[in-house]
């Protein structure tokens, strides 16, 4: 498949899958997380405060503050809109690829490196945070490149890596929270411990790694401490006296672990196994197949300094699975990892046998997505069906027609093929269409348009791509009466449940614009077939109250 040094079309794949990738940009936001994050980095730019976050008007604690920073400047730079909020997390993406590249290149070959970068860069997951973007590839960004530095630490030159190491895992935790240490430490602890270099424990550089980090994350807690520590005051989660600074270093870490703190979940120990089965595709059975290997021959294992990528690796994949608080998207910041570990596997595979399961595996994924994108095309009724079955008339013809050949040459291609097929039809026509059932996005895009300087509350709901999308602050209300001892007219945004219950008898209540509503993330196959559409929306109305004398 390659030459001695080099994956065959390399250039023209990565460039492939950046534009892959770079499809998610020009998708609206997408609700609730996305929305809500969104909204939170519009009201830093609108209020120039970049100390406190805020949800419609709020004190808001719960993700640390670099995400929305890193939205807010691009807002600040460009403009606030749907790309701007995304393009941070999109160059982050980039990096994310640099460094995976960088790092494979430190255990293995280049074209272990090559591979890993497009194995990475063509999960479906990953292609999923590149349209719904939160802190995922933030977080795979910054924890791949720490994981770097911290290894070229292990070398005489260790200072210049050192501050690095530091300067990334504070970017990570101010991404998402302090447990990333325990990803990108875990590997290189098992390491020492394995090849018994127990010196490395009382090296001082380590420490002073350890010292930098906290000095780096110190705009976050500054920041927690300004708007919570100084404030026992204010209600968060119900209550007061509430320390920005230890829900920051237990609640939101080792508190959703051990389900104490404020935010719980029920955790399920194999929930990470079968979400990477999904996430991790086309390439999470190679995934599955070298680590029951490598679990199989562990006997046989002689410790090398690969340990470090296999050991973070699964430190962190079992972090996560006995965790009480899980979602899907978790998991991402240990692509970078999971990709190197199977582009090493499938650049090993000599045996015709395995490599041939290897296509077969592949083939029957590719099917699968291709009988997907008919199912939807046929049932949903896109305004342009005949492109999406051309579109996927060609990828096909490419996919079995072109790269016939079992190699890994066709796996490369065709994994490639499996993602642009995926994202042509997923950001190219499904998304979108879904989005003119997001409701607060289309009443925030209406208001902006026919009631630009009208502030329109939302009235006992909770849409957060209203007040991104709209033109004006939003805040959350309850309580008409109270609303109307201040003004005797007021528009507001609510259900069609909640407007067929306000009081006529106080009320004058006027419909102004209706908005079809389902929760997109949420799919079934009711709403997918347009028959049956209809009776699965809900409804959001804009409307106007003045109260009777």
């Amino acid at each position: 498949m390659q030459s001695s040094t080099e994956i065959k079309h390399y250039k023209i794949l990565l460039l492939l899958l950046l534009l892959i990738n770079g499809t998610g940009l020009f998708i609206d936001i997408l609700e609730p997380d996305g929305a809500l994050y969104a909204s939170i980095a519009k009201s830093i730019v609108k209020q120039n405060n970049w100390l406190n976050l805020y949800a419609y008007g709020s004190d808001w604690l719960d993700k640390p503050h670099l995400p929305f920073w890193l939205s807010a400047i691009s807002f600040k730079i460009f403009g606030i809109n749907a790309f701007e909020y995304k393009l941070p997390s999109f160059l982050c993406f980039i990096v994310a690829i640099y460094y995976t590249y960088k790092l494979a290149c430190s255990f293995y070959s280049k074209q272990v490196a090559q591979l890993a970068t497009l194995i990475f860069g063509t999960s479906l997951h990953v292609i999923l945070c590149n349209f719904d973007v939160r802190a995922e590839i933030y977080l795979a960004a910054f924890t791949t490149a720490a994981i770097f530095y911290f290894n070229k630490a292990q070398e005489d030159k260790w200072l210049k890596p050192i501050v690095l190491a530091a300067f990334f895992s504070a970017l990570a935790i101010m991404t998402k929270g302090i447990f990333v240490l325990i990803i990108i430490g875990s590997g290189f602890v098992i390491y020492w411990l394995f090849t018994k270099q127990y010196k490395e424990f009382f090296k001082l550089k380590w420490y002073l790694f350890l010292c930098l980090t906290g000095i780096f994350i110190l705009p976050e807690l500054y920041a927690l401490y300004v708007q919570f520590d100084l404030h026992p005051e204010k209600v968060v989660f119900g209550r007061t006296n509430v320390s920005g600074l230890k829900f920051f270093f237990w609640d939101s870490q080792f508190g959703r672990f051990f389900n104490t703190g404020p935010i719980q979940g029920s955790g399920d120990i194999f929930f990470f196994v079968h979400t990477t089965l999904w996430a991790f595709l086309p390439w999470s059975l190679y995934l599955f197949i070298i680590v029951f290997k490598k679990i199989k021959n562990i006997k046989q294992y002689k410790a090398s300094k690969t340990l470090i990528v296999y050991g973070s690796a699964c430190i962190g994949f079992l972090m996560f699975s006995i965790s009480k608080f899980q979602l899907p998207h978790y998991v991402v910041v240990l692509f970078p990892l999971f990709s190197i570990i199977t582009a090493n596997y499938l650049l090993q595979i000599i045996n015709r046998v395995e490599l041939k399961f290897a296509v077969i595996w592949q083939n029957v994924v590719f099917v699968t997505l291709v009988a997907l994108i008919i199912l939807i095309t046929v049932f949903y009724r896109f305004d342009y069906p005949i492109l999406v079955l051309i579109i996927t008339s060609i990828v096909l013809i490419f996919f079995f027609f072109v790269w016939k050949e079992i190699s890994l040459q066709s796996i490369v291609i065709k994994s490639t093929l499996f993602s642009l097929l995926f994202a042509i039809f997923f950001n190219g026509f499904f998304y979108p269409s879904l989005m003119q059932y997001q409701a607060g996005m289309q009443a925030g895009k209406w208001q902006k348009k026919n009631l630009p300087n009208t502030i329109i509350p939302m009235y006992n709901c909770n849409e957060f791509s209203f007040d991104f999308y709209g033109n004006t602050p939003i805040g959350l209300e309850n309580n008409l009466p109270k609303i109307l001892q201040q003004k005797t007219n007021t528009f507001l945004f609510t259900s069609k449940q909640v407007f067929n219950r306000l009081n006529r008898d106080s009320f004058n209540v006027k419909p102004i614009q209706w908005f079809p509503y389902f929760h997109i993330t949420e799919l079934n196959s009711e709403f997918i077939n347009k028959k049956s559409r209809a009776a699965t929306l809900d409804s959001f109305v804009i409307i106007n109250c003045q109260k009777k004398y």
